[in-house]
């Protein structure tokens, strides 16, 4: 009974140590985390939240140091951006993952951006777009879904077809519990440009999922974002259409054309295997268009035979 006794009271010390820890993380405090952590240590050199934390502090200490060196406020938040892309890379390559540490990294680094983003907002006589956008992505992480809407809305008024913007504002409204939106937004976004879309940024359930199954399937890069319009069609995620207008219809015919004769005279087996499921895409909007105007059922027919040329699976698991 004395040995639990005395692991009891271990672990409550480290509770307490822990919760002071994530609060130094939070503020950016690396080298006091990581000293208290190196004592933690100390008292139980296995703990698996310990052990990830100090891994963690390590990281963004370097980092942090070399923010102070960026006067530039633009830049610290492009600084910032690129250093989450990376921890994030770097969370996927470890075995187990403290929620409760990179939350606090999380915290820490947007918080920091949007510091920084404020300032250019301020030192600009006229709203710009992008400091809307990014301003948007960080109130967004920090979990102000209501602010980080608005900002994307505001930057959306000035760039009506961005996807990155649309991308990131369907993620607010699927954490806003807006289903139905979340889903023709990121639909609308995958459809101007699945590129565009950094999906490192894209958090929501909806999408995270879909990307997991996608990656399964053995795609990456450039590759999943192309495809992930498709299987979210496949898989019922993209399923909030909406009426194109006659000029869009025009402009999807013609993107559909382009498409087909690139992929006719395309050799280089990595632009065809963009093409592919850019095409596939297309389709499926075509396809749409012409059942929600009733269009004839020859029409609906001679796409689906296209679909089935290009890609044979695609084609069973569409029409079953």
């Amino acid at each position: 009974m004395g040995s639990l006794s005395t692991k009891q009271q271990q672990q409550e010390i480290l509770g307490r140590r822990m919760t002071e820890i994530l609060e130094q993380m939070k503020s950016g405090r690396f080298e006091e985390a990581e000293q208290q952590l190196e004592a933690c240590l100390e008292i139980d050199f296995e703990h698996v939240d310990v052990i990830s934390a100090l891994k963690y502090v390590k990281f963004w200490g370097p980092r942090a140091a070399r923010l102070e060196t960026i006067t530039d406020v633009m830049e610290r938040g492009e600084y910032l951006f690129r250093e989450w892309v990376n921890f994030l890379n770097y969370l996927r390559s470890c075995d187990y993952r403290f929620e409760g540490g990179s939350y606090a990294c999380r915290l820490w680094l947007f918080s920091s951006a949007l510091a920084s983003y404020q300032k250019a907002l301020r030192n600009s006589a006229v709203p710009d777009p992008d400091v809307l956008f990014r301003m948007g992505r960080c109130l967004k992480a920090t979990g102000d879904y209501e602010r980080a809407a608005e900002f994307l809305e505001s930057a959306r008024q000035s760039r009506r077809e961005d996807a990155e913007i649309i991308a990131e504002l369907a993620d607010c409204y699927a954490f806003l519990n807006e289903t139905k939106a979340a889903k023709a937004f990121f639909r609308e976004a995958f459809f101007i440009n699945p590129l565009d879309v950094d999906i490192n940024f894209i958090e929501s359930e909806l999408i995270v999922r879909l990307i997991e199954r996608i990656r399964i399937l053995g795609y990456s890069g450039n590759e999943l974002k192309v495809w992930l319009p498709v299987y979210a069609v496949l898989y019922g995620v993209f399923n909030i259409k909406r009426e194109l207008r006659p000029l869009e219809y025009g402009r999807l015919k013609q993107a559909i054309y382009s498409l087909e004769t690139e992929l006719r005279e395309q050799r280089d087996e990595q632009r065809r295997a963009l093409l592919v499921p850019e095409l596939l895409n297309r389709y499926f909007w075509l396809i749409d268009h012409y059942i929600g105007s009733k269009d004839s059922r020859e029409n609906v027919e001679e796409v689906l035979r296209k679909i089935k040329l290009l890609d044979e699976s695609v084609y069973e698991q569409f029409t079953t």
